[in-house]
């Protein structure tokens, strides 16, 4: 069955960085758009980065571009997500997904706070 599993969260300064993980298994990896996304307390759930199959195309949200990199190695069947210059209002759980379809991870915590 599709797993998709997070890591790499938790507490930093602001102006930190931290490096988030996304452990694939049950498809074929590089079959497959992967997306992160981020869900704030009280907000909805938002669309952070997307890359293609090979890692050949991104793209990010306005509000994270120039700080943080998605990237991907299909051969370990992992997606990354490289955080830098956070600020408390990155402050979210953070998702993988797999792209187009219902499978999501189950988050992982990435609090920003002096």
């Amino acid at each position: 069955q599709v797993q998709l599993v997070e890591s790499g969260g938790g507490l930093v300064q602001p102006g930190g960085s931290l490096r988030l993980s996304c452990a694939a298994s049950g498809f074929t990896f590089s079959s497959y758009f992967m997306s992160w996304y981020r869900q704030a307390p009280g907000k909805e759930r938002e669309l952070v980065a997307v890359i293609t199959y090979t890692g050949g195309s991104t793209n990010y949200a306005d509000s994270v571009k120039g700080r943080f990199t998605i990237s991907r190695d299909n051969a370990k069947n992992t997606l990354y997500l490289q955080m830098n210059s956070l600020k408390p209002e990155d402050t979210a759980v953070y998702y993988c997904h797999l792209g187009g379809t219902r499978y999501w991870g189950q988050g992982t915590q990435v609090t920003v706070s002096s």
